[in-house]
């Protein structure tokens, strides 16, 4: 099992990220770059609509603000942690 795979649920936000960049500081600042933690490391408000979110959930949205198409346009793949457009 990938160590991604292990925080695929809500309120992972920042285990998954240091699972997936190697390191806790180096995941915190990235939150703090996108506005989603504070330089005391809480969560901000958009922080923690994000960590209510599945990865799945995350995944979906993104993709479906980046394609301009409804969430329920797209398929999850667990895997690689995208999601894409149903049919293709």
């Amino acid at each position: 099992m990938s160590e991604t795979q292990k925080f695929m649920g809500s309120g992972q936000l920042v285990d998954r990220l240091t699972a997936q960049v190697g390191n806790r500081e180096t995941a915190i600042k990235i939150l703090q770059h996108r506005g989603q933690m504070d330089a005391h490391g809480n969560l901000t408000a958009a922080g923690q609509a994000r960590n209510v979110m599945t990865a799945e959930e995350r995944a979906i949205d993104r993709a479906s603000k980046r394609e301009k198409h409804s969430p329920k346009a797209f398929k999850y793949n667990p895997k690689t942690n995208r999601a894409t457009l149903k049919g293709k």
